[in-house]
């Protein structure tokens, strides 16, 4: 997996995590104060497409994730 593909597996695992946590008809309901943490995953998505500035992408690289061409072909991003 490339380091484009992990941030978009972290970014939906935070989401899902946190709308569980934040909803209050969930099962594992904590605080809807949780939703705030879907806020902040859009918002960092948000702006790392804008300004190409991404934290956990630097974190990945230095972790030595390979870096992706940046395209997709036949749907299938590498």
């Amino acid at each position: 997996m490339t380091v484009e593909r992990y941030i978009r597996v972290m970014a939906g695992f935070f989401v899902m995590l946190s709308l569980a946590l934040g909803y209050a008809g969930s099962p594992i309901f904590v605080s809807e104060w949780f939703l705030a943490l879907t806020a902040f995953a859009g918002f960092n998505l948000f702006q790392s497409g804008i300004t190409g500035f991404c934290p956990p992408g630097i974190l990945f690289k230095k972790l030595g994730v390979p870096e992706g061409n940046g395209s997709c072909s036949g749907g299938k991003c590498n």
